[in-house]
């Protein structure tokens, strides 16, 4: 007998927030407890001490240096108005470093000192986000940078004097770095260039000469580059055919790259002074080393002195655990060991393959079979949210679960995914935004060749993925037996309208803009053709996302119930963009798996 889905839903994870001043203790971020909160677990190893129990999920955790204090990041419901919060990691004297629940503060990094943090607020009109400095100590703020947009913090130098500076350009994936005097505010524009371009953060040497980031600047794919701070200038140190990202120890002893290699890490620990080589980094299979979701990220934190890196691994069969690698020794070993419900052995791995779409493109798509099935599987086709992301290859609950009870799932990158170029990445931008519909329609033909039951294919999908739900439906509506809608954008003018004010920028740089292409977004909307859908949908939101407005999902609905079109709709109160209560998911997906069950197999 299959597994019952809540213990796929319940299974545990964890990941690396950094390790204490001293490098005993490990800062972990797991959700032991049904709702990701903060724990402690030893270097050497042993149980995990649990720090925070605080009601929310936080989105990002520091240690302060040189203390046992711990910085958090949260929200309230999942509303993405993130606040600053102290704890020491033993639980106690839990206080408000910022509580200004009106406006957004993102923390962007803390000083090797411990004095100084820094993060970007929208606090000046709602919508641009500003650069902050606060001395811990003192509580004195200083606005620092203030050019408008979305900027980051992305990190102090190592003497605190510097803090590097992300702010995004007015075109799609595209950001510019500056060098900021902390004391002065004064700006060096640091990647002055004409192209579409990404730059990501610095990893410092330290004595502050240097720093190495990735960027696709005049190249398809990320790779790492060495920015000088005396000459001012910057160059290529590393090339490579995949994405790459690069992190440093605060000790300077190893350069830590990782590459996205169709889908999974591969890790490596360079010289950080002539590149050379030392190791790649053992793991334990085919996966992944970040723990995310929708709003948060965590991934490989080294130890102060460079000797050990924790990273979490996460592959489809396994939802994370964290692993230490002993630089010293070469050595790896499972630091953390979380109860499964199920066992690793009745999860499905996925196939990666490739099908042609309608203009001759190569688009990756990852199957994922039923271990057993009488002819061939009803399907269903998951599609990731962004558009700027990428479909990876990890744990999902209720993946495994429907492959566990027949059906096959597979899983696309469709055009405008990350992880295959920049090219690959701007074929959907603004009025391309179709042809990444039309990816779908060219998967649903190739299902048959694939050992798949074209005839009883469903569209899964997230926020974007939820567009492209209903985009499918919409403008493909012979080809889909239903579909399942979290929180996905059913009309872009009205998304546009109402998202949060300080997203809409961001937005129109990938969908267009209500100015200049009003009538392609009402065009390529799904509400504007609601009388063309007729496959049966199941729809799920929260109340409090920010992102993409409630209002969607309820236009939707409304259109299909004048129809007749079957639609059902789920609101969670106490969730944003995303489902982070144990809760709120046991009663989602079993909802999810029993419509499915119902529209695909009757």
């Amino acid at each position: 007998m299959p597994y019952p889905i809540e213990a796929y839903l319940q299974m545990k994870s964890a990941g690396p927030a950094g390790f204490s001043s001293d490098g005993s203790r490990v800062l972990v971020v797991s959700n032991e407890s049904g709702m990701r909160q903060l724990y402690t677990v030893p270097v050497e190893g042993g149980a995990m001490r649990k720090v925070s129990d605080f009601g929310e999920p936080p989105t990002r955790a520091r240690y302060i240096p040189g203390t046992d204090q711990v910085l958090v990041q949260m929200d309230s419901g999942g509303n993405e108005r993130l606040q600053v919060y102290r704890v020491n990691d033993d639980g106690s004297d839990f206080e408000a470093v910022i509580d200004d629940p009106d406006h957004i503060y993102r923390l962007g990094g803390v000083s090797r000192d411990g004095r100084l943090i820094a993060y970007a607020s929208n606090r000046s009109n709602g919508a641009d986000f500003d650069i902050y400095v606060r001395d811990l100590a003192s509580g004195d703020e200083r606005c620092v940078f203030e050019t408008g947009g979305w900027c980051a913090a992305a990190g102090f130098s190592p003497d605190g004097r510097t803090l590097v500076v992300s702010r995004l350009s007015e075109r799609n994936a595209d950001n510019d770095l500056y060098l900021v005097d902390v004391a002065s505010g004064a700006a060096r524009h640091i990647t002055p260039h004409g192209d579409e371009s990404q730059y990501g953060a610095p990893a410092w040497l330290p004595d502050g000469s240097a720093f190495y980031f990735c960027t696709n600047e005049r190249r398809d794919f990320e790779t790492v580059a060495r920015y000088d701070v005396a000459e001012g200038a910057w160059t290529f140190v590393l090339e490579g055919d995949w994405d790459a990202s690069c992190t440093i120890d605060g000790a300077g002893r190893h350069l830590l790259v990782e590459r996205n290699v169709d889908g999974y890490a591969a890790l490596e620990l360079r010289d950080p002074t002539t590149l050379e080589l030392r190791t790649t980094v053992p793991l334990p299979g085919k996966g992944v080393v970040h723990l995310a979701d929708a709003v948060s990220s965590f991934g490989p934190e080294f130890s102060a002195d460079g000797r050990y890196l924790a990273f979490p691994f996460v592959a489809a069969g396994e939802p994370g655990d964290v692993w230490l690698f002993d630089t010293e020794t070469g050595e790896s070993r499972r630091l953390t060991e979380l109860a499964r419900g199920v066992p690793v052995a009745e999860m499905v791995e996925p196939e990666l393959q490739r099908f042609a779409s309608f203009d001759g493109l190569s688009v990756p798509v990852f199957v994922y079979r039923p271990k057993a099935s009488d002819g061939p599987p009803p399907v269903v086709v998951f599609v990731h949210g962004g558009p700027e992301s990428q479909y990876l290859p990890v744990y999902n609950p209720a993946i495994q679960y429907m492959v566990a009870n027949g059906f096959a799932v597979v899983a696309p990158n469709v055009r405008g995914s990350t992880g295959y170029g920049k090219r690959y990445a701007h074929l959907d931008d603004v009025r391309l935004r179709l042809d990444s519909v039309q990816d779908l329609g060219a998967l649903h033909g190739w299902l048959n060749s694939a050992g798949l039951d074209d005839g009883r294919a469903a569209l899964m999908g997230q926020s974007y993925g939820g567009y492209m739900v209903l985009a499918g439906l919409a403008f493909q509506p012979e080809l889909w037996a239903a579909g399942v809608d979290f929180y996905g954008i059913a009309n872009f003018v009205s998304f546009l309208e109402n998202t949060a004010p300080w997203r809409r920028k961001v937005r129109e740089v990938e969908y267009g803009s209500l100015e200049n292409d009003r009538e392609f977004l009402r065009e390529a909307s799904p509400l504007t053709h609601v009388e063309r859908v007729r496959a049966p949908l199941f729809l799920l939101h929260g109340a409090n996302d920010p992102r993409v407005p409630l209002s969607e999902t309820e236009q939707i609905r409304a259109g299909l119930e004048t129809r007749g079109v079957p639609c059902e709709m789920v609101v969670y109160e106490d969730e944003g963009h995303g489902l982070t209560r144990l809760k709120n998911r046991l009663d989602a997906y079993p909802r999810v798996v029993s419509f499915l069950e119902r529209v695909l197999r009757g």
